[in-house]
């Protein structure tokens, strides 16, 4: 089970809002980030330092090219390549992620402006895990209920959590607050052992790419 949890992560809305309230995280092992822009069928683009660079850049691309570009912000952390989309989804986007994924193990995680959530677990091109992290209790995959012990670990919120006898509270957060992109977070560094960090958001000067994305 993991150690890693939620509450580990409540920090990401708090430091970046800007960036929380869309994004897509990605972890692939053993690519570096020009590898990795290769596999996506990418292009280049300038550097860029910090979490705040990479958003308004990212937003500017879109405007440029009136949404048909994507841009991509990369950096190496140990043996992992860390992709960072500010109100993207290439790493959940199937089509693209698990051809990519060839060879590694892909692990990303998406939230959107209109609350639209996904997790994706992928293994040499072959989809272990996909779910909503909204919604823990629906998962696709090869091997969906491989990480169950770690999902709860991590602070999801099941449908069937259990409910302590004394009060007839779950055993749980406050019911309103919603941990579920927290805990993804804390999820995929369970599953890569990377720990995103406020500091690695702030400081990193990150290699950046661009896709297009039509």
């Amino acid at each position: 089970m993991t150690t890693t949890t939620a509450a580990d992560y409540t920090w990401f809305e708090e430091r970046f809002p800007d960036l929380a309230e869309a994004y897509c995280f990605t972890l692939v092992r053993g690519l570096r980030p020009a590898e990795l822009l290769d596999r996506l069928a990418g292009r280049a683009e300038p550097a860029l330092t910090g979490a705040y660079a990479v958003v308004e850049a990212a937003f500017d691309l879109a405007r440029a090219s009136d949404g048909g570009r994507q841009l991509l912000a990369m950096t190496s952390v140990g043996a992992w390549t860390l992709l960072i989309e500010p109100n993207g989804y290439t790493g959940v986007t199937e089509d693209r992620a698990l051809p990519a994924s060839a060879g590694t193990r892909w692990v990303s995680h998406f939230v959107n402006i209109n609350g639209l959530d996904a997790f994706l677990w992928a293994e040499d091109t072959v989809r272990r895990l996909w779910f909503e992290p909204g919604f823990p209790d629906e998962r696709w995959g090869t091997t969906p209920d491989e990480l169950l012990d770690a999902m709860h670990g991590a602070g999801f919120r099941f449908g069937d959590a259990e409910v302590a006898e004394d009060d007839g509270v779950a055993e749980d957060d406050d019911p309103g607050t919603d941990l579920s992109a927290p805990a993804a977070f804390a999820l995929a560094e369970h599953l890569t052992g990377v720990a995103v960090t406020p500091e690695l958001l702030e400081r990193t000067t990150f290699t950046c790419g661009s896709v297009g994305t039509r």
